[in-house]
């Protein structure tokens, strides 16, 4: 550097400005690289991370009303099962021999009356559902039939985990979105390729009570572990559809993994919410 301004001092006037600006952004260069001044920088503040609420998929528009729709499975689930009807569980033998002997008295007077309304049997309940935002990170789905709550946790805390360290009827669920692009028919900007999101939410529950599938005695274990998808269709000024697709798995009591399918249509208001308790019998 030094070299470089002797140079320019011995040159002609013509030449001379050229160099001194050539030195000066040499000597600057130098400057921003050095340590003091890498130090002296403000810290760049990160932007803060979109929370899960806010990252909800276009179109899937879950908080408010929604009725079960029972078009499928009826004898199981408007009515309560005659006991030996275990048709379309995977149940092995040590669960049909649980069935067998099974008998609601003794745990409606333990107090077990919603030991069928479960994480594992509550969607298949005949009911209406109450889905609502906690928090920007918790969804909470409430029952009128058996007036159960569950909670999905998005980005669970370690206080979330430990707050749910003793198992529960409705047990620890995880949930996550599933998200994808798609083109969307929406007005053209320019340099700009129209995107819209879509997609669903998937929910692992475990920390589960034994509990019942059916109120015939159908059991699942403390082991059991649940993976849900929840999807959306529709438009929210049209019908709306809930569908939550359901595996099951209980080394206990299932030969198989045990897959269901259910399905809720969207109410425009809560006029038609009617909690009642849990019942064994009816």
């Amino acid at each position: 550097m030094k070299q470089l301004l002797r140079s320019a001092a011995s040159l002609s006037g013509a030449t001379r400005p050229a160099l001194w600006r050539a030195g000066w952004s040499l000597c600057a260069c130098a400057w921003l690289w050095s340590p003091g001044a890498q130090a002296a920088a403000p810290p760049r503040t990160p932007a803060a991370a979109a929370t899960p609420e806010a990252q909800t998929p276009l179109g899937f528009d879950l908080p408010g009303y929604w009725v079960s729709i029972v078009t499928q499975n009826w004898r199981f689930r408007m009515v309560v099962p005659l006991r030996g009807d275990y048709a379309e569980i995977p149940i092995n033998l040590k669960a049909k021999q649980f069935a067998d002997a099974w008998n609601p008295a003794p745990d409606e007077a333990a107090g077990k009356q919603c030991e069928a309304y479960g994480a594992p049997a509550i969607m298949r309940v005949p009911e209406r559902l109450h889905i609502s935002w906690q928090d920007a990170r918790t969804l909470v789905v409430q029952t009128d039939s058996g007036m159960q709550t569950r909670l999905l946790h998005f980005a669970p805390t370690a206080a979330d985990a430990a707050a749910f360290a003793s198992a529960s009827w409705q047990g620890y669920s995880v949930a996550h979105w599933e998200v994808h692009m798609a083109p969307f028919a929406g007005p053209p900007r320019a340099g700009v390729k129209p995107q819209r999101q879509y997609g669903g939410m998937q929910v692992m529950t475990t920390h589960m009570l034994p509990g019942l599938l059916r109120k015939n005695g159908i059991p699942y274990s403390g082991k059991a572990q649940m993976s849900e998808y929840w999807e959306v269709n529709g438009e929210p000024d049209a019908d709306q559809w809930l569908t939550v697709t359901t595996e099951l798995q209980d080394p206990e009591y299932l030969q198989t993994p045990f897959y269901f399918t259910s399905i809720f249509q969207k109410e425009p208001d809560g006029s038609k919410w009617d909690p009642t308790p849990c019942s064994l019998t009816q």
